[in-house]
């Protein structure tokens, strides 16, 4: 047949037939609930390798190095950001059940009588930890041995994988959305905690990025100075003291001359704002709104509004001495300047004078150039908005990376080290960690972090399930139901034990231990579940930082299930 002839003969085709496939799939939903992609492309893999095709080259570890080393480079300043301070607990919790997955693991592996592939297989679908396989193959592929038994115990990990991922979603989605609150008090009780939770936290306009919220945090206006307090000229700085002077941080930024001859951007304390001139008052909403006919009426100044405003995010360095909003807006170096949003680990904070600021946060400041430029400067590192990647930083930190994973320590007769996988991964952590204390270099645009993680790992995937397809029939039949049943075990026993871990002795916030449990497991799917029977986006509170850690730490545990198995 002539498709199966080009796709033999291309086996490159065959990879982008099964990605586009494996998309599409993970898409459907039935009641509700998706396969997933990475399930669904290793499915489409399978079916696909049955046409015996042959994917060689290094196409396989190059796609997984380039996933690796981009989730550690997003979650590498959370993971040590987190290791010091308000974190160190949730880091902690995220151990915990880490460990809880590795014994449960472990002592499934030995009732059971898995070998290290099936176990490793295993514990990455129950734990819905993905990058497991890879880091699992790579250590396998290392043990000594004979070739054959090597091979099969490497081919029964994209199998035991498969056949335990689905329950570990849909087992994960059931006990953290419906058991877990049921275990805190009861859906109710858990519901009213968390809204009392999220009165103090900034409302989010959600993921998608067509939308946004409708009530912008900084606002631009007109106004016509014509009002009852403008009987005479005055200065930028009265006005402003004056604005002050009712608690209303507001900044002058342009005047236009009452008869339209001059447009004043060069704004300092001492110009002069005559009656009837047109004045661009900036703020957060909050300040500006409110009753302004002392000074003047609002108009809409469209060629007044026409000129250009940045906003960049600034990382607040330790050598940064403001402790609080107010304290920052008391700074001459903030005129012109104000704060959209500050994040910490991700999560937004509301900008209200008592905030406090700490080395690390992202404060994002909306202004104009010069003023942000004098700005950033005083608060730490600013983080300019590109749409370029950093090849350069891309390219030589996962050579970096997969070199120093490349040493390895003999215990025994056995060679143990990260790998080139394990490598990349810590490569991406450290960097992505440096980068984030000092953003001056290594830019990877978002966009491009998505793309790297997703087609990195599922084009490794997609061709593992090709190269798989022929034996996956007879691997299946080898494992037949006990391996259901061993991720059924590993799936449900840690995930329990974390809830009552985080409610009883780590004494979390009910929405937040389940958010810390999802994140520990790696399932966003969980979280997706628990925001939805919350009706909150308090849960991911606890994601971020345990999401971090697990991670890695789920990664450097299934090579320490392989050789334990071993």
């Amino acid at each position: 047949m002539w498709f199966v002839e080009t796709l033999r003969h291309t086996p490159s085709l065959a990879v982008f037939l099964t990605i586009g496939l494996g998309f599409w799939l993970g898409k459907l939903k039935i009641k509700g609930i998706a396969l997933g992609t990475v399930t669904s492309v290793l499915i489409i893999g399978v079916l696909v390798g049955q046409l015996d095709i042959n994917v060689g080259g290094p196409l396989k570890s190059v796609s997984f190095l380039l996933f690796l080393f981009c989730i550690g480079y997003s979650v590498g300043p959370q993971f040590f950001r987190s290791l010091r301070g308000d974190g160190l607990k949730e880091v902690m919790f995220a151990v915990v059940v880490c460990v809880l997955i590795l014994g449960a693991s472990v002592g499934v592996a030995f009732l059971f009588g898995l070998n290290p592939g099936q176990a490793a297989g295993m514990m990455a679908g129950a734990s819905t930890a993905s990058p497991v396989v890879g880091a699992a193959e790579d250590t396998v592929k290392s043990l000594p041995g004979d070739s054959a038994a090597i091979k099969a115990m490497a081919d029964a990990i994209p199998v035991c994988y498969a056949m335990t991922y689905v329950f570990g979603t849909l087992g994960a989605v059931w006990l953290l959305g419906y058991v877990g609150p049921a275990m805190m008090g009861g859906i109710d009780k858990v519901k009213a905690m968390t809204h009392e939770l999220e009165k103090t936290l900034s409302p989010s306009a959600g993921n998608d990025p067509a939308s946004f919220n409708a009530c912008r945090p900084v606002a631009f206006r007109a106004f016509v100075a014509d009002g009852s307090w403008m009987d005479r000229s005055h200065t930028v700085e009265e006005l402003e003291t004056k604005l002050a002077s009712s608690s209303r941080r507001l900044t002058v930024e342009r005047i236009q001359r009452a008869d339209g001859s001059e447009l004043i951007d060069a704004i300092t304390p001492a110009t002069m704002i005559a009656p009837s001139d047109k004045v661009v008052l900036a703020g957060r909403r909050e300040m500006i709104v409110g009753d302004n006919e002392w000074f003047g009426h609002e108009v809409a100044g469209v060629e007044l509004l026409s000129f250009p405003v940045e906003d960049v995010d600034v990382t607040v360095s330790k050598n940064c001495k403001v402790k609080t909003v107010r304290e920052f807006f008391n700074q001459e170096w903030m005129d012109g300047v104000d704060i959209k949003c500050i994040r910490r680990n991700d999560i937004p904070l509301n900008p209200l004078d008592q905030t406090e600021v700490k080395p690390g946060d992202v404060v994002e400041l909306v202004g104009l150039k010069k003023n942000l430029d004098r700005a950033a400067k005083e608060i730490g590192y600013a983080d300019p908005r590109t749409l370029a990647t950093d090849f350069v930083f891309v390219g030589l930190g996962i050579l970096l990376g997969g070199l120093i994973g490349a040493l390895a320590v003999k215990i025994g007769s056995v060679p143990v080290s990260l790998g080139a996988s394990g490598g990349a991964l810590v490569a991406g952590l450290v960097l992505g960690w440096l980068r984030a204390k000092r953003p001056v270099y290594g830019a990877i645009p978002k966009a491009s972090l998505w793309v790297f993680n997703n087609l990195g790992l599922n084009m490794y995937i997609a061709v593992i399930g090709i190269a798989s397809g022929p034996s996956f029939v007879s691997s299946f039949a080898d494992v037949g139901p006990k391996i259901f049943i061993a991720g059924l075990i590993v799936t449900l026993v840690p995930l329990f034990l974390a809830i009552l871990i985080g409610h009883k002795l780590f004494k979390f916030h009910p929405a937040v231990t389940l958010g810390c449990c999802a994140g520990a497991r790696k399932t966003t799917a969980g979280l997706g579940a628990v925001q939805e029977r919350l009706g909150s986006s308090v849960p991911a509170l606890g994601y971020t930082i345990t999401y971090a850690v697990s991670n890695t730490l789920l990664i450097i545990f299934g090579i320490v299930l392989v050789l334990l198995t071993a």
